[in-house]
């Protein structure tokens, strides 16, 4: 029997109905992304009706150079004409023209991925203690980020929220062994392979556009690269409606992590991709296609695509149906996966509202003081489609700098 069985017990024949129908989502030779829609939305995407145009954004942008960890992800403030940028143990606020107005240091954990939520105007972003088992949303007020240097713990420009759905599912002891293995993908435990968190982002409830109803944040799990297990092949989505959450925030303690966040999730929902190193690194929101950008760390697991890079229908329902490969029979609210594709965007990626993104990366560099250091850099790139009978791996977007 293959290692990739729904379950010990499943007939082949339902294993290759499975496989069969992965492969039909993801290797037809047409595009399934939906059609574009018109762009809506104040906030980061675009502006408010009968307001004056938001002037023209640069085809790049540069976030600077740190001795940190490589960009994690980034987020645009359209509007205030600001650019957020995760790089690990700091966040750094700078304008479009590459000028730093301020950073926030002093963090020991993992920062991830970055969205603005354009209700509030405040950045969100993934932060892990995984040593600790805290997983939380810090949320940065980026209207007091005014210097370099300012602490995430003493500077009143921080506040956290915990999230006690993904402590569970990353401290899970699977092989029921009375023993948590901890921070290695090399274990049974880990409900789902959770390895924590890393993509967020604010958009509509999945089925729904632009528009329609609250947004929420969706919060994606990262998940352990481990090609011997069976139950590790989804990506996981928690949703979250924040409006409420100022009751849970916290100042970050990271001496004596705190416990506040809402005890259950709006909404949890799973996309069939296979395995993927590390989860979805940045997760987003596209009012221009309606549909939901997934960038990840290619997957290993034979038998898999392993794309680096996948859509979710946004126009799609989520349905109601068997999460494989788990131990034990689960149902769960599945997500459409539309498309998928070989291309960048683990660093960073900003939908712009009109079919036009940033798209981030992250290069070593050794500056003369002989310090290494990440420097992090935005390009325009703009949406193409494939033309028909184009290879699965052609993505479709291209710089628009010279294109």
């Amino acid at each position: 029997m293959s290692r990739y069985n729904v379950s010990e017990e499943a007939p082949m024949k339902r294993q290759l109905a499975v496989l069969a129908a992965l492969s039909g989502l993801l290797l037809a030779s047409a595009p399934a992304v939906a059609a574009p829609v018109a762009p809506v939305t104040p906030g980061a995407s675009g502006h408010a009706p009968g307001r004056p145009p938001l002037p023209a954004l640069p085809d790049e942008l540069n976030g600077g150079a740190w001795p940190t960890s490589h960009l994690q992800g980034v987020a645009l403030d359209r509007e205030k004409r600001y650019m957020y940028w995760s790089f690990t143990q700091m966040l750094v606020k700078t304008d479009l023209r590459g000028r730093v107005v301020g950073t926030v240091e002093g963090l020991t954990g993992h920062l991830g991925d970055l969205d603005l939520n354009p209700r509030d105007g405040r950045v969100y972003g993934s932060l892990e203690y995984k040593a600790e088992e805290a997983f939380y949303i810090a949320i940065f007020d980026g209207d007091r980020i005014n210097r370099v240097g300012m602490n995430a713990e003493r500077d009143g420009v921080m506040t956290t929220v915990y999230l006690p759905e993904v402590v569970e599912d990353f401290t899970a002891d699977m092989d029921g062994d009375g023993h948590f293995d901890g921070d290695t993908p090399d274990t049974a435990d880990h409900r789902y392979g959770c390895s924590g968190i890393d993509g967020v982002a604010f958009g509509p409830a999945f089925g729904k556009r632009a528009g329609q109803g609250k947004d929420t944040l969706k919060v994606a799990y990262g998940i352990y690269s481990n090609t011997e297990r069976t139950d590790n092949d989804h990506q996981v989505i928690l949703e979250y409606d924040v409006t409420s959450w100022r009751r849970y925030e916290r100042p970050l303690s990271q001496t004596a992590p705190h416990h506040s966040g809402p005890s259950r999730v709006d909404g949890k929902f799973f996309a069939y991709t296979g395995n993927t190193r590390y989860g979805v690194q940045n997760l987003e929101y596209d009012p221009y296609t309606g549909d939901w950008f997934l960038a990840v760390y290619e997957g290993a697991k034979p038998g898999f695509p392993n794309y680096s890079f996948f859509v979710i229908d946004g126009s799609a329902r989520p349905v109601t149906g068997e999460i494989v490969g788990q131990p034990e029979r689960e149902r769960g609210k599945l997500l459409k996966v539309a498309d998928g594709f070989d291309f960048h965007g683990q660093y960073g990626f900003q939908a712009l509202g009109d079919g036009t993104y940033y798209v981030a990366d992250s290069v070593r560099v050794v500056g003369p003081d002989g310090v290494v250091r990440q420097e992090g850099f935005a390009e325009k790139y703009r949406w193409t489609g494939r033309p028909a009978g184009a290879e699965r791996t052609t993505p479709p977007f291209s710089p628009v700098a010279g294109g």
